[in-house]
């Protein structure tokens, strides 16, 4: 079949003749006024003949290459015809052919085309048995799987992602848990999670979970309980996710021991963490609205034992464009939780409780026991190398095979964040109590480096902090920020005897208190805090900026702000 004149096929433009043929024009770049990139010419220009076959004529006795040519590109113009036709009526309006293609479908990585989850029995009306039976052979072939008939689907257990897998729920589409063979934690979990080994390349869109009540941790990976849960993953996408009733065990979704992660586009509520993070690197989370009882985000790169299956440093990432509501409730928790620690050598005698963390034989090994203030001595080292061992009375659970003797948070951004809810806005600390000590004395120290906020607007009139830091940080910088009635305070809780010095610069912010603001204050002692402002605003003539420094210091170096400046 042969392009009339004037008509396009693939980017080719142009009439064709026996023996004559005119040189299609390069096709532009999809991107309007930008020239076609060197592959599309060359897949353009090798659709057609090269000029000096196609424009000569063909001696008696010749081989007409040019017509060969024409044939070719004619068959496979035919050839690429009937595929868009056949591929059109298998997917928008046979059901049964669709059925047929998945059934048919090898067990390897579908690499053509989109599957169908209902070919596969996953349907609203059936039970939650047979839905997770239905959803974990679909996803088992890998490739892009898609649940596209609105409604709410109950499923009964938990669905296992493996590499390369799409999964993508359309509007209207829901999964509820339910209880027809027992409790379960998590709705998705990759494949991957339970052995260490790594997947990657996946992506979920448009998920909506309803948890309906169960709520729990029952551990497939110690530590690791979200409603979505990822543990050993690189490069996952997670977007367009809702959940609106988070129980008191579970998060939202927990990521931890990661690679490349994007959470876009969420909407959480409930009385749990809403995106919860371990160790990892890469990361955006972006375009979220929160209205949790506990924290919105969580970059705890230190955790409780049952916190994070794994411990390290959380780097290289934004948390941006992002809403914490108010949800009528007594606030606990913060917008971002953010978690350091750091911990030493196993040795004999040492007195350990729930949660410290030891290093020996290569490994890291943490106290799993009650949260009950408990101190044991260790007089024997572990020394097993995968789950738990009771030695001494003191049960050791193996963290990792990775040696790390710090975790923090290093090289983030915050930016464009909306805080309505009248709680502190970022902390930044150690834990110190019966649940979990994050800095075990003598260990070295973890600070954190180089955090920036951006754009942070306060949006309720109570007196909280803004920033919470309990913990060595190298710099902060704030810009363009608005404080109403909200501070910063330094302070410690005695893990450690030095809190480093930190640099505080606070760039282009805009103070709406009437009367005195104390701007910062510290409570560390010895603790040294260096301040900058430049470009401020204050919104009332009887605005007075003040610093406390407690038993610190807070050295001014340089500022604009009336009571500060020089």
């Amino acid at each position: 079949m042969r392009p009339a004149a004037g008509v396009t096929a693939l980017g080719y433009t142009g009439p064709m003749t026996a023996n004559r043929q005119v040189r299609p024009r390069v096709p532009e770049s999809r991107v309007a006024g930008r020239p076609a990139s060197a592959r599309d010419r060359d897949l353009h220009l090798n659709l057609v003949p090269p000029d000096g076959v196609a424009r000569q004529g063909r001696k008696a006795g010749q081989p007409d290459v040019a017509g060969r040519a024409r044939c070719a590109y004619t068959g496979g113009m035919k050839r690429v015809f009937r595929l868009v036709v056949a591929l059109g009526f298998l997917w928008s309006g046979a059901p049964g052919l669709r059925v047929a293609a998945a059934e048919s479908a090898p067990s390897g990585p579908r690499v053509s085309g989109f599957v169908d989850a209902a070919a596969f029995g996953f349907a609203p009306d059936a039970s939650g048995t047979a839905n997770q039976e239905a959803l974990q052979r679909a996803v088992d072939g890998g490739g892009t799987i898609v649940v596209a008939r609105p409604g709410v689907y109950p499923l009964a257990g938990t669905v296992y992602l493996g590499s390369h897998t799409s999964l993508i729920f359309g509007a209207g589409v829901a999964l509820k848990k339910v209880n027809e063979k027992g409790e379960f934690c998590h709705v998705l979990l990759n494949k991957g999670a339970r052995t260490k080994t790594w997947d990657t390349h996946i992506a979920i869109t448009g998920l909506h979970v309803i948890v309906n009540g169960m709520d729990n941790r029952r551990f497939e990976v110690y530590g690791l309980h979200g409603q979505i849960a990822f543990f050993y993953v690189k490069d996952l996408r997670i977007e367009g996710f809702r959940c609106h009733d988070l129980g008191k065990a579970q998060y939202g979704i927990h990521i931890c021991t990661f690679e490349d992660v994007v959470v876009n586009d969420v909407m959480i509520a409930g009385d749990k963490d809403g995106v919860h993070l371990g160790r990892g690197k890469r990361f955006t989370i972006s375009n979220g609205v929160f209205r949790t009882y506990d924290d919105a985000v969580a970059l705890n790169a230190h955790d409780y034992s049952v916190g994070n299956p794994e411990l390290g440093w959380i780097e290289d990432g934004v948390v941006q464009n992002c809403h914490d509501l108010e949800d009528g409730r007594k606030p606990i928790g913060f917008f971002c939780r953010i978690l350091a620690g750091a911990w030493i050598d196993w040795r004999e005698g040492m007195e350990v409780q729930q949660s410290d963390t030891v290093v020996s034989g290569g490994r890291l090994y943490r106290v799993q026991a009650r949260p009950d203030g408990t101190m044991y001595k260790s007089m024997a080292r572990p020394t097993h190398e995968r789950g738990s061992q009771v030695l001494d009375g003191i049960n050791w659970g193996v963290v990792q095979d990775d040696v790390t003797y710090t975790a923090g948070v290093r090289n983030v951004v915050f930016r464009d964040i909306f805080l309505r809810k009248p709680r502190i806005g970022f902390s930044v600390h150690f834990d110190n109590d019966k649940f979990s000590r994050s800095y075990y004395p003598g260990a070295p120290v973890p600070a954190q480096e180089q955090i920036l906020f951006d754009n942070i607007r306060v949006l309720h009139d109570q007196r909280v902090q803004l920033l919470s830091i309990g913990t060595p940080m190298d710099v902060i910088t704030i810009t363009h920020s608005s404080f109403r009635d909200s501070r910063i305070n330094f302070h410690g809780n005695k893990a450690m005897p030095d809190y480093l010095r930190t640099k505080l610069n606070l760039i282009g912010c805009v103070f709406g208190h009437a009367g005195d603001f104390d701007v910062v204050s510290n409570s560390v002692p010895g603790k040294v805090v260096e301040l900058r402002t430049a470009s401020s605003m204050t919104l009332h003539d009887r605005f007075l900026a003040r610093v406390v420094p407690g038993p610190g210091t807070i050295t001014v170096m340089q500022s604009d702000l009336p009571g500060l400046s020089r």
